[in-house]
Formats: structure tokens, sequence, C-alpha cells
């Protein structure tokens, strides 16, 4: 029973060296000559800016569909990528609406002029039948007058009385007619006011139609390319962020002011790229920038930072939610390619100043405790977390100060609780106190 128990005991140890051994195979800490390090070096320290972007133009004009009444039709529409001089057509609707009303407005003028040539002769006609019946009225009144001057003596007492009544009613007449001979100038003249009016409004809405037929052919107002926008018409609008549109072609109905077209001026192409914040401090205007294009791969084209954004971009809710900002950096071309169009991807690198035997590590090397920055000098077979003071960053070096040159210091963090084994992933098991 004694040697039993002795096997048993000696059995558990074995085992419980091998789990102890097991887990010093797998916690971090154990195999500390495993860590990968690197030196801090001093020379020089070129701060070049990496940063993606894309081509746009300096300048774009955006046409719309002409402000008419009623729903629209293109007949014709330039292709996107299409290069157009200043006065091409670009896009064109169909003008029979409009058409139609011009041929009603030329109706209605003719209508209206005609009305106005018969009124006149009417007026012409009346007017002098008016001067032939006052020149009969006080011819009457005239003769009316003679004939009551007659003394009573020689017609006598009654015939004169007839005769003063008569020469009253002629001049009764006169005035009735003079009145009625004015009042009906002025009706004329007021209904041909009306009718002239008429025919106005029947010109203008003529000359309307005209100006909306010619603005139914939309030129390009600058010589440069064409890029069709999308129609967010063809889903009946409904829309939502991300969603694919087709663009406008012809054939779409567009209401009256959508944008359809926008035309880029080519000759004046430039770069919006995005700089992070770390990097800002490397760029200034008038920095020499290198340009590679997705589109023209093997080129290599020349650009210079024209401007850098005060404030960080607001970009989408993505970019506005990641740990870092970014600033817009507007770059314009030494001699922009012919082939370059708006919306070409482009990685950009600005040439920024060189710093002399500066101390610098791989940006692997950089961590942060305690919100300072630090990085793990190795001391014997132990690694001290040391903070350092950053000084300037490229997109892989970071310059710093707080260490000595040649200091080995870890290229991961050594106070991590578990790593993988190496090669592959394996399992881990947390030490003792966790992280420090």
């Amino acid at each position: 029973m004694t040697g039993r128990r002795a096997w048993i005991a000696a059995a558990g140890g074995v085992l419980a060296v091998a789990a102890a051994a097991g887990v010093a195979a797998v916690a971090w800490p154990a195999a500390r000559d495993e860590v990968p390090t690197t030196r801090v070096v001093r020379g020089s320290l070129k701060l070049d800016v990496h940063a993606t972007g894309e081509v746009r133009a300096a300048r774009s004009i955006t046409l719309t569909a002409p402000p008419v009444g009623g729903t629209l039709r293109l007949v014709k529409l330039a292709d996107t990528g299409t290069s157009v001089k200043a006065g091409d057509i670009v896009m064109e609707f169909d003008p029979a609406e409009q058409q139609y009303q011009l041929e009603q407005s030329r109706s209605e003028l003719e209508g209206a002029e005609q009305e106005i040539v018969k009124m006149r002769a009417d007026n012409e006609v009346r007017a002098a039948q008016d001067q032939v019946d006052l020149l009969t009225a006080r011819f009457d009144v005239r003769r009316a007058e003679l004939d009551a001057a007659a003394g009573e003596e020689l017609i006598g007492a009654i015939e004169a009385r007839k005769r003063v009544l008569a020469l009253d009613e002629a001049r009764r007449r006169l005035a009735q007619l003079e009145e009625d001979v004015k009042s009906r100038a002025e009706t004329n003249r007021a209904s041909l006011t009306v009718v002239e009016e008429k025919r106005t409004k029947a010109r203008l809405a003529t000359e309307r139609a005209r100006q909306t037929i010619d603005s139914l052919a939309i030129e390009a107002p600058l010589d440069g390319l064409v890029v069709i926008k999308e129609n967010r018409d063809a889903s009946g609008g409904f829309f939502f962020s991300g969603m694919t549109l087709p663009e406008y072609h012809a054939g779409d109905t567009v209401f009256p002011g959508r944008p359809v077209v926008d035309v880029f001026d080519s000759s004046r192409l430039e770069i919006r790229a995005k700089v992070n914040e770390q990097e800002r401090g490397n760029i200034s205007a008038g920095q020499p920038a290198s340009v590679r294009a997705d589109a023209l791969p093997g080129r290599r084209l020349v650009a210079r930072v024209a401007n850098l954004a005060g404030l960080a971009s607001r970009g989408s809710f993505f970019e506005r939610a990641g740990p870092t900002r970014q600033f817009d950096a507007i770059l314009r071309f030494d001699r922009p390619d012919a082939q370059l169009r708006p919306g070409t991807s482009v990685q950009v690198v600005v040439a920024g100043t060189e710093l002399k035997a500066a101390l610098h590590v791989p940006r692997q090397a950089l961590f942060e405790k305690r919100g300072k920055p630090v990085v793990y000098v190795k001391n014997g077979d132990r690694f001290e977390p040391r903070e350092v003071r950053i000084t300037h960053r490229t997109e892989s070096r970071v310059a710093i100060e707080g260490l000595a040159e040649g200091s080995v210091v870890a290229l991961v963090n050594p106070d991590a609780e578990t790593r993988p084994a190496p090669g592959a992933p394996g399992p881990t098991v947390a030490t003792a106190g966790g992280a420090r």
C-alpha cells in the first residue's frame, strides 16, 4: 500500500510539472527572448506624408432642366466622359408641348392684330359718319336760327312760336349728337386699348414660348468633360444613403430644375487628399508631391500643396466616428495629364522636410500607457516602459526624445497578457496579476 501511494504521488508530481511547463510555454512574459525588438537609431528622417485622394476639377458648372411648366423628356444627352467645347449641345428636351404653346400664342396674336385692324377701320367709318351727322345738325340749327329771326309781323305770332320751338329742338339734337359722338369715341378708344392689350399679351406669350423652346437645347458653358448625374426620380422619390441609382439617359422624364449634368473644366484639375491629424504638421503650402493615379499605372505626376484645411473634414458618419481626425489638403498639378478625369483615385506622397540627427523608431515600437506615449526598453531580460516625447511622425517612423541611441526596444507590447505561439495561433493562458 505504501509503495502504491508513493507511485501515485510520483505520477502526480510528474503531471504537475508537465502542467506548469505547459503554462510556461504559452504564457507571454515567460519567453522574453522571443519578443521582436529593434534599436533606437539616430539619423536623417524624411517627413514625407502619404495620403490618398481624388482628382476633381477646380471649376465645374451644373446644368439643370429648364424651369418650364410640366415635365420634360430628354431626347438628347451626351455620355459621361464626353469632351465638349463651350457652345456644344450637351442635352436637349422634347419641345412638342412648347411648340404647341407657341402655335397657340401665334394664333392668338394674329387674331388680336386682325381684330385691331377691323376695329380701327370701323372706328374711322363711324367717326366720318359722326362728322357728317354733326355738320347736318349744325346746318339745321343755323337754318332754324334764320327762320326764327323773321319778325312776327311777317309770319304771324303762331308761326314765329313754331320756329322758336324748332330752333330749340335743333339745338337739343345737336347737343345730344355731340355728346353721343364724344361718348362713342371714348368707348371705341377703350375697346381698342383692350384689344391692343390682348395683342401685347399674345406677343409676350409667343416670345416666351420661343425662348422656352430655345432653352430646351442646353449648351456647354465652358470647355471640359461631361459627367451625368444620378436620376433620383428613377426610384420613385425613395432614396437612402448608399443607394445605387442609374444615370440620366435619353428618354427619361425630368422635372424642371433638376440637376442633370456637371461640366468640369478639365484644364484646371486638382487633388483633394485626406491627411491624418498626426501628419498635418508636416505639410505646408508649396510643398511638392509625387502623385500616382490608379487609372495611369506606371505614370508619375507632380503636384504642389495649394492649401490645407484648418478644420477637420466632416466626411461620412463612419469617418467622423473614427479615432483619427483627417484634414483636407488641396494639391494642384504642375502639368495635368490629358488622360486624367475627375473622380480618379490617386496616391499622394508629399515631400516633407528632412530632420538631421533625429532619434527615431518604427511606429510599431510606440505604445500608449495611462494616456502617455511609451516604448518598452530592454533591460537585461526584462522590458521597462519608458515615457517619450514625440516630435514628428511619418507613415512608418516616429521621431522621439527621451531615449539613448542604440537602446533596444520592443516591437510588440511585452506587457500583453498572452500571445500566440510562433507561426500560428495557439492557446493562451492568463498569467497571475494580469497586465501592468
